[in-house]
């Protein structure tokens, strides 16, 4: 049997954040935000300081910079074989959240903390996939 990669269809979202893979159904990056403070999330929260009551999903900019990251040198699926060495990374938001992707189309050698970065969508068989990529690239 030939391994597959996990596919957007494959996961079901649950309620909360089910808005938010739509956006990307629509090439849209949404957070969640707070009405009343402004503060963006990443899943869907609850604000801090004004609870759950004032949470509305709006379009962020799709763009950030890497936070942290981490080279993997060794599959953890076998679906993902042919990619290694690959970068899963931790992207700050401009809106504040983080959110975690792979970094597809840049040497691991050359990725760096405070790299700045924006979402790209890979459109599959079962749904899209967003993936945040390099400036620049």
């Amino acid at each position: 049997m030939t391994p597959r990669r996990l596919l957007p269809a494959d996961v079901a979202p649950d309620d909360l954040d089910r808005p938010f893979w739509e956006g990307v159904e629509q090439h849209r990056f949404l957070v969640h935000r707070c009405r009343t403070c402004g503060r963006s999330y990443w899943p869907a929260s609850s604000c801090v300081d004004h609870g759950g009551a004032n949470m509305e999903w709006t379009e962020a900019s799709g763009r950030g910079q890497v936070h942290t990251f981490a080279v993997y040198r060794q599959a953890v699926d076998p679906a993902w074989a042919d990619r290694v060495p690959y970068v899963v990374a931790v992207v700050r938001l401009d809106e504040g959240p983080f959110f975690h992707s792979d970094l597809p189309g840049i040497p691991v050698d050359d990725v760096a903390i405070g790299q700045l970065v924006h979402v790209e969508y890979e459109d599959v068989e079962g749904g899209t996939i967003p993936h945040f990529v390099v400036d620049g690239r």
